[in-house]
């Protein structure tokens, strides 16, 4: 089954084609430099340029994947070769995925095809499995796995049973990892979006903390995330330095930081580890980029003898329709359609 998929989840106008766990089709149009002088997402920004850039982005998906399949030569014919869309319903900001949502309803309707809602954490997680055109990576997915999704607006861990079967174990109480990041790379004047230029920074000077700020739930029982402490005891710390201070002493203020935020998620995964006895992780969101996280990941569950799974492909680390894809296939073959799309919304 190819499915067209939409995610407007955020900043990002995405779509793709996809059969099964392959990617056919990927495009993504980032916004990153509309918001870069807000320092943030500022939101009816965001669905404005969703609106303006969803009618060619779509067509340029369906375009790479007509290249793919030579039967539909005709670009008036090119829905033919599509056999259900699929949509992120959420999370994400409203505004934002309306726009979204309304374009998916709109092509299931004039081309007359099923429509099936994606969650958008489902896609991180399922962003592990995917392939490219060619079918590689070959893996095979061997569940249980215990799944950490680790974006700007969500932290999570989940246990992962079969397919479109979830546990939530853990999850952020308030603010995300890569939001936390985001903040304090604002606090000190960086460029947003804030999360890789710390990981720069924290690489220069070899990931030193030398400030050693809180870690913010590690004593907890639970496998619940908080890191608005964190920010805070970050704020007043910084706050009290003198300027020239605070600019000599930014690489090591954003390695610290960096390694407290990473300290908690990699000991709450090791806690999961232990409670659940599954070995076998999967890692997704836009914060699993960072290359220092992923070296203490492998190193914790190496420790443990277990198997560790990133994205494939760079770009399936951030926001993307193709991850929507992939786990609208397998809603597909659960019969999972979307019965009535006035409900969706």
């Amino acid at each position: 089954m190819k499915i067209l998929a939409i995610d407007t989840s955020a900043d990002e106008t995405a779509v793709a084609v996809v059969e099964g766990r392959r990617i056919i089709s990927n495009v993504i149009y980032s916004q990153i430099d509309i918001h870069k002088k807000w320092g943030g997402i500022y939101p009816t920004l965001a669905k404005q340029a969703h609106e303006e850039r969803i009618d060619g982005v779509v067509e340029k998906a369906l375009k790479r994947f007509m290249i793919y399949d030579l039967r539909f030569k005709n670009i008036e014919r090119y829905m033919d070769g599509i056999d259900a869309i699929a949509v992120t319903q959420g999370p994400g900001l409203a505004i934002a995925l309306e726009v979204g949502i309304r374009k998916a309803k709109e092509l299931a309707i004039q081309y007359q095809k099923p429509l099936i809602a994606v969650n958008h954490l489902e896609g991180h997680l399922y962003s592990c499995f995917a392939q490219n055109r060619f079918g590689k990576p070959t893996y095979e997915i061997k569940f249980p796995y215990l799944g950490l999704i680790v974006s700007g607006g969500h932290t999570e861990i989940v246990l992962i049973k079969g397919h479109l079967q979830y546990q939530v174990l853990g999850e952020t109480l308030d603010d995300a990892a890569g939001e936390a990041l985001d903040k304090a790379a604002k606090l000190l004047g960086l460029s947003y979006p804030g999360g890789p230029v710390i990981e720069q920074l924290a690489q220069e000077i070899g990931q030193i903390d030398k400030y050693h700020f809180p870690r913010p739930m590690l004593q907890s029982r639970n496998l619940d995330f908080s890191f608005s402490g964190l920010k805070t005891s970050f704020y007043y710390y910084v706050r009290e330095l003198p300027e020239k201070e605070k600019i000599k002493s930014i690489k090591y203020l954003v390695s610290s930081f960096q390694e407290a935020v990473f300290d908690v998620i990699v000991k709450k995964t090791e806690s999961a580890i232990k409670q659940t006895g599954v070995t076998n992780i999967i890692i997704g969101g836009g914060v699993c980029a960072n290359l220092y996280l992923r070296k203490r990941l492998r190193a914790m569950v190496k420790k443990n003898n277990g198997a560790i799974i990133f994205p494939p492909f760079k770009y399936l680390t951030g926001d993307n329709a193709a991850m929507i894809g992939i786990v609208a296939g397998y809603k597909a073959k659960a019969n999972q359609f979307v019965k009535n799309s006035d409900h969706l919304d």
